[in-house]
């Protein structure tokens, strides 16, 4: 149904805007879900003036003046759409969380219109999991002209650059980036297969190798052994309640 939808050229209007979102008075709607509908025109969507969430992903939506209305909007997905002016949004002055992905943005001065949104924290340009982009990710400066344009900015392209948790990203993906390295290099030898979560050997230590004797790789043993104790005091816990009812029954 899906799929027959998006071939067409969909306007929002009031009936399309109550029955996707079950409210008979548009200024009630808070979250709306139009994705992959086919849409082409926004039509009278700026009138749902506390929407706060917002996907219109999928669409074939090149036009967002009637975005301009939503003071309240806070997440904003757009991707997979057609959009190439973003000036329309300056006006949402409460935007956290933008999905720009698959459209037709091809510089980051289109970006700039965005600049007065003091709320924004999160830009998606580019989304490799659904092999979305914009002309402007070709760029290989995109990035670090995005980020001189929204200097508060703390994610982009889902990669937290600023705020909590981004130097523990950026160590979490330099460790994987060495261990891709060390296993293509063979210097893991052959990678044990996958094991089952309930397993009873999935707790048990394993022999340190010589070339990870640094503290490091100590405290996650630390950390292994503590969860296993912890494991093997729940499973304690477990059988004595399900004794317990046992006696009660």
């Amino acid at each position: 149904m899906e799929a027959e939808r998006a071939d067409k050229n969909v306007k929002i209007t009031v009936e399309l805007l109550k029955s996707r979102s079950g409210e008979f008075d548009l200024e009630s709607i808070l979250f709306l879900k139009l994705k992959n509908v086919g849409i082409c025109h926004l039509g009278c969507v700026g009138d749902c003036v506390n929407l706060e969430r917002l996907d219109l992903s999928g669409n074939n939506i090149a036009n967002l003046t009637p975005l301009a209305s939503l003071k309240l909007l806070i997440v904003l997905n757009l991707s997979a759409n057609r959009i190439a002016n973003l000036d329309p949004l300056h006006s949402c002055e409460n935007l956290q969380s933008l999905n720009l992905a698959g459209n037709l943005i091809s510089s980051v001065d289109a970006l700039r219109s965005l600049t007065e949104l003091k709320n924004l924290e999160t830009i998606r340009l580019k989304d490799t999991v659904c092999n979305f982009s914009n002309p402007v990710c070709l760029n290989t400066s995109y990035r670090s002209a995005v980020l001189e344009i929204f200097p508060k900015i703390k994610v982009l392209d889902g990669e937290r650059v600023s705020g909590r948790g981004s130097d523990l990203y950026k160590l979490c993906k330099d460790i994987d980036a060495s261990l891709k390295e060390m296993y293509s290099s063979g210097s893991f030898g052959e990678l044990p297969g996958p094991k089952k979560w309930v397993e009873d050997s999935y707790w048990e230590l394993k022999p340190v190798w010589k070339i990870q004797t640094d503290k490091s790789i100590e405290q996650f043993y630390g950390i292994l052994k503590e969860c296993k104790e912890l494991n093997s005091k729940a499973a304690d816990v477990i059988a004595k309640t399900e004794r317990t009812l046992h006696t009660l029954k």
